[in-house]
């Protein structure tokens, strides 16, 4: 036998090898998880449901599903073990208090004020207030100031339309 007719056999035996080596990993991962579950712990079913755990059995978890509500399911049907943090978070709707971000070093908070510089998150005003005000229709010598100025300014871009 040529090895060219033998290679795309042995490609695929590699990868059917690959794939249930990664499934096998997969099912002792989630073997381990539910043997790691402890009664107190918070858990969502295959399902979606969020619980506590209250009991554990051989092949199965006691689960309360809600206050002095408990159901009974096989220890397959746990998706995943949840932190106690998470679990707070998505069932009762509390959210860990988040400590501010301090940087490294404190002398770059007083910096820019010691030496008279706006804080940084100081928006900038890039509007033409200060260009605008400067102009102004100044009197000529025949009286047509008001005119004249009020024609330049529509010329640099101020429109009267209505």
């Amino acid at each position: 036998m040529n090895i060219v007719t033998l290679l795309p056999f042995i490609v695929l035996i590699g990868a059917m090898f690959l794939m249930t080596r990664s499934a096998k990993n997969k099912q002792r991962q989630a073997m381990q998880m539910r043997d790691n579950m402890q009664p107190g712990t918070g858990v969502r079913t295959i399902g979606g449901m969020y619980a506590t755990v209250k009991e554990i059995n051989e092949d199965t978890v006691l689960l309360e599903v809600a206050p002095g509500v408990h159901a009974i399911y096989a220890k397959n049907a746990i998706g995943a073990v949840l932190e106690d943090a998470e679990y707070n978070r998505i069932v009762h709707g509390l959210e860990p208090e988040e400590t501010p971000v301090v940087p490294d070093d404190a002398s770059a908070l007083t910096e820019a004020v010691e030496h008279g510089e706006p804080p940084a998150e100081q928006k900038i005003d890039l509007g033409k207030h200060a260009a605008t005000e400067d102009k102004g229709a100044e009197p000529t010598a025949s009286g047509e100031g008001t005119e004249a100025g009020t024609k330049d300014a529509k010329r640099d871009g101020d429109t009267d339309a209505k």
